[in-house]
């Protein structure tokens, strides 16, 4: 294991955020431009919510004064501070730096999916078409930097997800919804007959375009 790799930790054990070398300069960087630069840490928070694509907060923090719910890592001498709401969102994440995009964050995982009243999320019709959308539907929209994630059944044969990723924005988001996931979904479970979309689509950016 690289020292890079090797965490002592505060408040836990486990690496929850990777951090590439060129990553750690920019930030080092920035941090020495702050006063008392010695007692930041970088906080690394998701502000999106339920069912919106993943927005991040970076932010330099006393790291003495992190919260009790915080979780606290040291990463090659920087310290890393995590909200606990954040924590699971941000698991198996990197965050890197390229020279045409600057600081990004490459998430292994998907947002949480949105509430809805009225439709059912927890049976064995819901197992089958979170199945199909993890084996077949996601990979398929994989390649367009997408992803759908379900929301639920009303229990006539609707299905309801939202879209992400480069699918949200995306003027053709509706278009392979509609053809595309609708299609999977339908052939592939008999009590399904519809799909629909409750991404707001207004609020996407940075869309693959083919």
């Amino acid at each position: 294991m690289s020292p890079l790799d090797a965490s002592t930790t505060e408040s836990g054990s486990e690496t929850i955020v990777e951090i590439t070398p060129a990553a750690l300069d920019i930030i080092r960087g920035l941090r020495a431009e702050e006063t008392d630069p010695d007692t930041l840490g970088l906080r690394m928070a998701i502000i999106s919510g339920p069912g919106e694509d993943f927005r991040y907060d970076l932010s330099f923090d006393e790291y003495l004064t992190a919260g009790f719910t915080d979780e606290v890592r040291t990463i090659d001498g920087l310290k890393i501070i995590v909200p606990a709401d954040s924590v699971e969102l941000l698991s198996g994440a990197t965050l890197d730096h390229t020279e045409t995009q600057g600081l990004v964050i490459r998430n292994p995982n998907s947002p949480r999916p949105i509430v809805v009243d009225g439709l059912t999320t927890d049976d064995a019709l819901s197992a089958e078409i979170e199945a199909i959308v993890s084996t077949e539907v996601n990979p398929a929209l994989a390649a367009h930097g997408g992803f759908v994630t379900y929301v639920g059944h009303d229990g006539d044969g609707v299905a309801y997800m939202t879209m992400g990723g480069g699918c949200h924005g995306c003027s053709m988001s509706k278009t392979t919804m509609m053809e595309g996931v609708q299609t999977m979904i339908v052939e592939g479970i008999e009590p399904i007959t519809a799909v629909r979309d409750l991404t707001d689509h207004t609020t996407g950016s940075n869309p693959y375009y083919a």
